[in-house]
């Protein structure tokens, strides 16, 4: 699924190029789950940004299914995140105006979708009933708490159909129970729907349930004892 060879990373600051990411390999295979770990700043948001065709890589090449997304121009990135990818913001980034089901729907504001509006809104409206958010389609984001934004999030994630689900400390700001709950998700979510999934995160308890954890040591990943 995933294949990130001889990845690298700079920025150019002020008198000095910052280096965040050195030639970098990953391997994910198709339906596999892992996590990313490793202190703050030492690149693991940038990798995820990587692969999520947000940003473009130094050197290098990342090949997603039979894709080599480095080469993307913008439209094909956008293409791409839009209807093969779904990306879990550790602040959600719901749009206060619009509901719960609005949000869930915001991806289909990017046009070319090969379906009827009412097909993705009967998955949107299943999907919230999967993560317990049934009683809430008509609420507005400042009326849930940072769990149910969190599994806002996750079913907007979802109603692509992705293969690839890309979560950047997805429950950063939980407390334990609604942890276990999103990490409940997601596992169900690769086990079930065979999803590759890749979660960034600073808890050592989610990445242990996850299971193959990879550590960002010195701009590189290492497999994580």
């Amino acid at each position: 699924m995933i294949s990130a060879k001889q990845i690298s990373k700079s920025y150019q600051t002020p008198g000095e190029t910052v280096e965040v990411l050195k030639d970098l390999t990953l391997e994910l295979a198709d339906g596999e789950a892992a996590s990313i770990v490793g202190p703050s700043g030492c690149g693991k948001t940038t990798l995820l940004n990587l692969l999520g065709a947000l940003d473009r890589p130094t050197s290098g090449s990342i090949t997603i299914g039979d894709q080599d997304i480095a080469t993307f121009t913008e439209e094909q990135a956008t293409h791409f995140r839009n209807h093969s990818l779904g990306f879990v913001f550790q602040q959600h980034y719901l749009l206060p105006q619009l509901t719960v089901l609005e949000n869930v729907l915001v991806p289909r504001l990017a046009g070319d979708w090969q379906e009827s509006e009412k097909e993705t809104q009967d998955r949107a409206r299943e999907l919230l009933t999967k993560v317990g958010l049934e009683h809430r389609l008509t609420h507005l984001p400042w009326q849930l708490s940072g769990g149910e934004k969190l599994r806002t999030a996750v079913a907007r994630a979802l109603v692509n159909q992705p293969k690839l689900v890309l979560a950047d400390e997805p429950t950063g700001s939980l407390d334990p129970a609604s942890t276990d709950t999103i990490a409940d998700l997601l596992l169900d979510l690769n086990r079930d729907q065979k999803v590759t999934l890749l979660v960034v995160t600073h808890n050592q308890a989610l990445a242990q349930r996850i299971g193959r954890t990879l550590e960002v040591r010195d701009g590189q990943l290492q497999e994580s004892q």
